[in-house]
């Protein structure tokens, strides 16, 4: 059976056929396909062709589209040939996180000198997954560490935590950076190890982490700090800076009043939806009776209660806990 949709769908791009035809640009339109396979199988191709292909590859990689730039930076890894190089690097900073991990795997596939500064500083990226492609590259590479501050970059990239505790003092700058990470369990961790080197330097890391956005990590903070030496005094301070993610009272009310029930809703209480249709039931059921009148004159001033109750409820309910 043929679905709608199939309709729609754009014709599976022939990957054999285009490579007997050496049809570069068709294979890098074939890119564009939701086809892992496809994708797969385009980038390979256009791999092999080598040379040839580098002229159109570096042009198409100025599309907006993340699938194609990927394949793209692919197919040079598998080309190796230097002539991608700058425009690896320029990717290497691209907004997009899986774009610059490809950039950095691809770079240390290839091998080019021109490449290690610019992996060296992406081992400061905010994403573990670029540092850590960074860092493998730069091994493959041969990079040595010039020295003890560039090696725990390197060995934080490579997500060996331990050789970071081991570095001791030195390491605090680079599990300061990786605070910035989106991922939680890489904060999570990170305070961890600086509790483990139970230098004082380490404060004001640990008292950014009290405010950090995820209760794990405060709480890891509040766990670590008394190991550099924080005195547990300042801890409730560092604590008060942490986003509040209180529901606003006005929007309770509004909801209350045009939504009977949502703004309790709003607020997580459970009989906000038993509300809700118990004012459907009885509105069908006025109006039935006595009409549009009657049934504005007997719901209004149920509704505005309802909203300054709401209201009331959401101004005496405490802080989220910490």
């Amino acid at each position: 059976m043929i679905k709608i949709p199939d309709f729609f769908k754009p014709k599976k791009p022939d990957i054999i056929k285009l490579k007997s035809k050496r049809d570069i640009p068709r294979l890098i339109k074939a890119l564009q396909y939701n086809d892992f396979d496809v994708h797969s199988e385009a980038t390979r191709v256009l791999g092999e062709i080598g040379p040839d292909a580098m002229n159109a590859l570096l042009k198409a990689f100025k599309s907006n589209n993340k699938d194609v730039k990927l394949g793209i930076i692919n197919a040079f890894s598998q080309m190796k040939d230097p002539k991608s190089v700058p425009t690896l690097l320029v990717a290497l900073k691209d907004e997009n996180s899986e774009i610059r991990w490809q950039a950095a795997i691809a770079l240390g596939e290839i091998g080019d000198p021109r490449a290690i500064d610019p992996l060296v500083k992406a081992l400061r990226d905010n994403d573990k997954y670029v540092r850590f492609g960074s860092a493998f590259s730069l091994a493959k590479i041969g990079w040595i560490p010039p020295d003890i501050t560039e090696k725990a970059f390197y060995f934080l990239g490579m997500q060996e935590w331990k050789a970071v505790q081991l570095i001791g003092k030195p390491a605090i700058p680079a599990l300061t950076h990786v605070l910035k990470d989106k991922d939680s369990n890489v904060r999570m961790k990170a305070v961890e190890v600086l509790g483990d080197i139970k230098d004082p330097d380490a404060t004001p890391a640990l008292m950014n982490s009290l405010a950090d956005e995820n209760s794990e990590v405060r709480w890891k903070a509040v766990l670590a700090s008394p190991k550099c030496r924080i005195k547990l005094l300042y801890l409730p301070r560092g604590l008060s800076r942490r986003p509040k993610i209180k529901k606003n009272p006005l929007i309770a009310a509004f909801l209350n009043f045009m939504l009977p029930g949502m703004g309790y809703n709003y607020l997580g209480k459970w009989y906000g939806v038993m509300i809700f249709q118990i004012d459907i039931t009885a509105t069908v059921w006025l109006f039935k009776i006595g009409g549009e009148g009657i049934t504005y004159n007997v719901l209004f001033p149920i509704y505005l209660l309802l909203a300054i109750h709401a209201y009331y409820v959401t101004k005496k309910t405490p802080e989220p806990s910490i």
